[in-house]
């Protein structure tokens, strides 16, 4: 008797939780201070910020990025493996991500939603995503469907006839949603926020894959909570990490 094969579930959203954080924008400011004000810098811990919105600003529209880093921020993501081999190139942050080799993956999988533009037009740099027909996406969510059930029920045979977690987990594709926590400073958020959002008041053009951008955006939705000044001097600045 086979084994009974687990209910697959499509998803088309991405999951972002802040798990943990030391993180204030008076962590700017005692940082930067010390440089002219030695051990009474430690006043700052205690003093208000927005009393000091603009050497904020300052350092940001200055580029002094150093007061930026004396921050911690610890994320949960679940997402497709490809939104992470996209996600691990910046490598200011530290990551710890679910192993396929020491347990079974559960079968949980990504496809484009309805509004995923899925045609691309124009050169790379120069291109852009339009929205796809009703067929087109019909034929997206039909093919990418049919592969994942036939890539998992692969995986699951290989497991019921012994074969090793870490051999029967190379059939199985980058859609496949993975798990992992994702710590950085603010000074590494902003790099990657200024690289993964797309915005039109940007003072350079970025043109992330909107999955990795789903990510990010939740990501800065909860830091600007955390450290409003900071957030908002980043915008004011053409969001340039400093």
């Amino acid at each position: 008797m086979g084994t009974v094969e687990p209910e697959i579930k499509f998803r088309s959203d991405m999951d972002v939780e802040l798990i943990k954080s030391a993180a204030s924008d008076a962590d700017v400011l005692w940082a930067a201070r010390v440089s002219t004000k030695g051990e009474s810098s430690l006043a700052e811990l205690e003093a208000d910020p927005q009393r000091s919105k603009g050497l904020i600003n300052f350092l940001m529209r200055d580029r002094h990025g150093t007061p930026f880093e004396h921050s911690s921020m610890t994320f949960y993501i679940s997402a497709p493996i490809f939104v992470f081999r996209e996600f691990m190139r910046h490598r200011t942050f530290s990551y710890n991500e679910e192993s396929g080799r020491y347990r079974q993956l559960v079968p949980v999988f990504y496809v484009p939603g309805p509004d995923r533009q899925l045609v691309q037009e124009g050169k790379p740099g120069k291109y852009v995503f339009k929205d796809g027909t009703p067929k087109q996406h019909e034929i997206v969510t039909e093919a990418t469907q049919e592969s994942y059930r036939q890539s998992y029920r692969a995986y699951l045979d290989m497991l019921e006839a012994g074969v090793a977690r870490e051999v029967a987990r190379t059939v199985l594709p980058v859609g496949l949603y993975s798990s992992m926590y994702a710590t950085c400073n603010a000074r590494a958020l902003m790099n990657f926020l200024s690289l993964r959002v797309k915005r039109e008041d940007s003072a350079f053009p970025s043109f992330p894959q909107r999955e990795i951008e789903m990510v990010a955006e939740k990501m800065e939705r909860l830091w600007a909570e955390l450290m409003p000044l900071t957030h908002e001097a980043f915008e004011a600045n053409g969001r340039v990490c400093p």
